[in-house]
């Protein structure tokens, strides 16, 4: 029997002032798409912005539905608009921001597990890791280099064949 073992670096900036100019103007189109989100059932919104290689940046935000599973949550959203409206561009990176009506969300909340499979294939395909930024409503700004780093045993195309 061997170890494997693998681990995740997370950067964390105190708060949006903290991040590079590019990366907060990044982050400010998805807390404006986070307020557009439709979540009526779960009262969690979340924004979600990519900014792909050709300068192009598409925002996304969760959509629930009565009849669950139903719904899409906004990282699945904006990366699925990408790759069917820019299939050639590679997506650089993404920022994410969920809040909640229930209690305050002021800690950077990550992608679900879904949605981190989601953009590993994304990621996988265009052999170029997407740089993610995530938070709550408001206070301190995490940054992980990659997808695999929060996803780093990762199922992909490689197991298929």
């Amino acid at each position: 029997m061997k170890e494997i073992k693998k681990e995740s670096t997370i950067y964390v900036f105190d708060d949006l002032q903290e991040l590079p100019s590019d990366v907060a103007y990044l982050m400010e189109k998805a807390m404006q798409a986070r307020s557009r989100a439709y979540a009526p059932y779960s009262n969690f919104e979340v924004g979600a912005a990519l900014l792909l290689d050709n300068g192009e940046i598409i925002t996304g935000n969760n959509q629930e539905n009565a009849s669950y599973p139903s719904g899409l949550c906004a990282e699945r959203t904006a990366i699925y608009y990408a790759g069917s409206q820019y299939p050639e561009a590679k997506v650089i990176r993404m920022a994410i921001s969920a809040s909640s009506k229930m209690t305050a969300t002021d800690t950077p909340i990550p992608p679900c597990g879904a949605c981190r499979q989601a953009m590993v294939e994304y990621e996988v395909k265009q052999i170029h890791d997407i740089e993610l930024y995530f938070m709550g409503a408001k206070g301190a700004v995490a940054k992980s280099n990659s997808v695999v780093n929060l996803l780093p045993f990762v199922f992909d195309k490689t197991v298929l064949f």
